[in-house]
C-alpha cells in the first residue's frame, strides 16, 4: 500500500513540477486534480453500490480514488479486478 501511495506522489510531485514550466498554473493543476479525485470516488461509489450483491467491494480511500480519477474506467475495472483476483 505504501509503494502505490508513493508512485502516486511522485506523479503528484513531477507533475507539479512540468506544470512550472507550462502556461498553466499549479494551483489549476491542484484543482484539476481534485476533481479527479472526486470523480474517482464517485466511480467506486458506483461500484460498490451496483456490484454488493456479488460480493464485491472496493474501499474508497486516497490511493483508490486517486486510482480510478486518473486512470477512469479502467482504473476502477483493475481495482475490481484486483480485489476480486488477488486480494479475494
Amino acid at each position: 500500500m505504501y509503494i502505490a501511495g508513493g508512485v502516486i506522489l511522485f506523479i503528484l510531485l513531477i507533475s507539479l513540477i512540468a506544470s512550472m514550466s507550462s502556461p498553466a498554473s499549479p494551483l489549476k493543476l491542484m484543482g484539476i486534480l481534485f476533481i479527479k479525485l472526486s470523480v474517482g470516488a464517485c466511480f467506486l461509489f458506483l461500484l460498490n453500490s451496483f456490484s454488493g450483491d456479488y460480493g464485491l467491494h472496493v474501499p474508497i480511500n486516497f490511493v483508490t480514488s486517486a486510482i480510478a480519477g486518473i486512470l477512469g474506467i479502467a482504473g476502477v475495472v483493475s481495482l475490481a479486478i484486483i480485489q476480486l483476483w488477488i486480494i479475494g
